[in-house]
């Protein structure tokens, strides 16, 4: 009788061992599989900016988003685009973020809805690459934008950047950008200033040996963990002056 009652004790114990294992099997594998394809990045600061949500009608008219939803755009997506992390690229995704906040308040922004202008030429200082992440985000773009539908270019996105050549930013200033609502016609500055980031002394001595490629597995390393950090200040932790808003009067 208890041999009896230990035998099944034993096979229903088998059985529970054996669900268990092919459950923690699934689920290992459905992880597995949901990263599989994914791009993989070695800082989780990355993740811990805080995301930009903009609507664009233009994407619910032509099905890509059901109308009211919106596209929410992070770090990590502007990082993907620029093909690295580095502080212009950090400093391009927080100068939009706050000026849409400025333009927006608590409403969604409309990407395709603002007009975007940087002081200086497009290859005065970072311009150029700074530009490529605004108009990521606003839709803003020059003239190889979205002519937009029919005679009155709905949705238009063609020449909503220009580049004012004949005003520069204050000297201290990595780029100036006035970003504009259409609808309405507000309009803010942005000044971001890098400089108030400092970056640390070792980077003196690494930058030449890894642009040689004569640095060792460890100071390459050392190198990019030093160049993240600075990035990762000045996406969660800005040093005061480091951007500064103020709204632009007609």
């Amino acid at each position: 009788m208890n041999n009896g009652f230990y035998k099944i004790c034993m096979s229903k114990g088998l059985i529970a061992c054996a669900l268990v294992a092919v459950i923690t099997y699934g689920v290992t594998m459905h992880k597995q599989a949901s990263a599989e394809g994914q791009s993989k990045y070695s800082k989780d600061f990355f993740d811990k900016a805080e995301p930009i949500k903009v609507r664009d009608p233009l994407a619910s008219m032509l099905g890509a988003m059901d109308k009211g939803e919106v596209f929410v755009y992070t770090y990590a997506d502007a990082v993907k685009f620029a093909g690295h992390s580095c502080p212009a690229v950090a400093g391009a995704y927080k100068s939009t973020q706050m000026a849409l906040k400025a333009l927006y308040g608590d409403e969604f922004p409309v990407r395709g809805n603002i007009k975007v202008t940087f002081r200086g030429n497009i290859d005065y200082k970072v311009n150029g690459p700074i530009s490529q992440i605004v108009t990521m985000i606003t839709g803003a773009a020059a003239e190889s934008g979205f002519k937009g539908f029919g005679p009155v270019g709905k949705y238009e996105r063609r020449n909503l950047m220009a580049f004012d050549k004949d005003h520069t930013p204050d000297p201290i200033a990595t780029c100036a950008i006035t970003f504009q609502r259409i609808d309405n016609g507000k309009k803010v500055e942005v000044l971001y200033c890098v400089d108030h980031v400092p970056g640390s002394e070792r980077m003196d001595k690494l930058t030449p040996l890894v642009l040689s490629g004569k640095a060792s597995d460890d100071e390459s390393k050392e190198f990019g963990n030093l160049w993240q950090e600075r990035v990762k200040t000045i996406l969660l932790n800005p040093p005061e002056g480091t951007f500064i808003v103020r709204e632009v009067k007609e």
